[in-house]
């Protein structure tokens, strides 16, 4: 009962930010962070998900800059502080030890920004357990909600991270 429970309100998240993808403008916030532990890699390949407007906000309200994003007059300096804002909102714990991961870039997608990081070396077959810290956007909306699918092996576990739960952890 509780896992249908838990997927019928994911899949009403999901229904509701593909409908707002295709505005303009939209009234609640949240992130979509998909993790996919890639064996041929021996690494989980994470894309991130965000409104273009919001995180053009938070890095002016932030870091001062206009970065313009997805306007030819963007920053040059966008990517450097996009990845600078992440690695001080979003974290990883592979084993209770905290898992270095590469800001592989970004791109565009309506008014969406995709956002590309890999964490390499996992060593999956010693891994027991790990930790998903995300925080992107919730100093600046309260309402921020960001989820975080996890696919490894077969296996699926999201979370609904909010401000005043900030973590989700796994036992593997």
């Amino acid at each position: 009962m509780m896992k249908l429970k838990t997927a019928r309100n994911l899949l009403l998240s999901l229904a509701v930010i593909l409908f707002l993808s295709f505005t303009s403008a939209h009234k609640f916030y949240v992130s979509v962070t998909n993790m996919v532990y890639a064996e041929e890699d021996d690494a989980f390949q994470i894309t991130s998900r965000i409104f273009i407007d919001d995180l053009d906000d938070v890095l002016e309200e932030r870091y001062g800059i206009k970065a313009k994003l997805a306007t030819k007059n963007e920053a040059k300096v966008a990517d450097e502080y996009i990845e600078k804002y992440f690695r001080a909102k979003f974290s990883v714990e592979l084993n209770g030890e905290t898992a270095p991961y590469t800001f592989l870039g970004k791109r565009y997608d309506n008014d969406v920004v995709i956002c590309y990081l890999e964490i390499p070396k996992v060593g999956f077959s010693n891994l027991e357990s790990m930790a998903v810290q995300n925080e992107i956007l919730t100093d600046l909306f309260e309402e921020q909600k960001n989820l975080v699918h996890l696919k490894w092996k077969g296996h699926k576990k999201s979370f609904v991270l909010i401000k005043e739960n900030n973590k989700g952890m796994l036992n593997l």
